[in-house]
């Protein structure tokens, strides 16, 4: 059993909601990204999306392009984030890492080559937000065969065909976008997304995480009313750029202790 099954499974059975926070790796510096984790696991998060920094994204909004300029600034590669995957592991050898990005850096270091030096330091899951399900096959298999999960998207606007290629092909959940735009956006419908996540779980057989609009306690409560997870990134990488280099840990850790306590306040009631 993957960490991330077994993390939803001892969710479920305590009635909670999961809590999935995204950061970008090496921002605001690579040394600060290894306490920045911990930080995250230290405030309550279950599973931690780690953002591999590109130079070209198609679905971050501004704070996390921001967040991914710097990153790339000073220095990060994939090569570097898988390196403090492992350094994480030295430590904690049970919060689940999910790696989040672009294809391009995969390619360019060999789809192979990636899946073995990801499994290898310890990395749980990958979303490629520019891999399209049925169109990365054999990119899911061989990621399975090595024990990492491929996650995938699914929005608002995703067809019936398009959540039968994510369930076929993905696996340990689902990232569901809750809005039509791109990171940090404040439009969240919130009665779209309880319309649709009881649908999408039911057809694609795995937890869902929501994210994309997500930026404080309430609304996490009220997404996690629905949802499986919540996945919360913009908003924490404002509080990293606001707090500056030497207090974004506390900084961080104190705005997760907010969104942890909002979702546990829901008990195990599921509107």
């Amino acid at each position: 059993m993957s960490r991330i099954q077994s993390c939803f499974d001892q969710l479920r059975a305590a009635g909670r909601r999961g809590l999935i926070p995204f950061i970008t790796a090496g921002d605001p510096s690579p040394e600060l990204t290894l306490p920045l984790m911990h930080a995250l696991v230290g405030g309550g998060a279950d599973i931690i999306e780690l953002g591999v920094p590109f130079s070209d994204p198609m679905a971050d909004g501004p704070t996390i392009q921001r967040a991914s300029e710097r990153a790339l600034a000073a220095g990060m590669s994939l090569r570097k984030v898988l390196a403090t995957v492992a350094a994480f592991r030295q430590t904690d050898t049970a919060t689940p890492v999910v790696l989040m990005g672009y294809a391009n850096p995969i390619e360019a270091m060999g789809v192979e080559v990636f899946v073995t030096a990801a499994s290898e330091a310890g990395v749980d899951g990958v979303l490629v937000v520019d891999y399209p399900p049925q169109e990365c096959v054999a990119f899911a298999e061989l990621a399975k065969r090595a024990g990492i999960d491929p996650i995938f998207l699914l929005a608002p606007t995703s067809i019936e065909a398009r959540i039968d290629d994510v369930a076929k092909a993905g696996s340990g959940y689902i990232y569901y976008v809750s809005l039509k735009g791109v990171t940090g956006s404040a439009k969240l419908d919130l009665d779209e997304v309880a319309r649709r996540i009881p649908m999408i779980r039911e057809r694609v057989g795995m937890p869902v995480g929501v994210g994309f609009g997500i930026r404080d306690a309430q609304t996490a409560k009220s997404v996690g009313a629905v949802a499986d997870a919540v996945v919360i990134g913009s908003r924490i990488i404002e509080e990293i750029e606001n707090a500056g280099p030497d207090a974004a840990v506390a900084r961080v850790t104190t705005f997760m202790r907010s969104i942890r306590e909002a979702l546990d306040s829901l008990g195990e009631s599921r509107s």
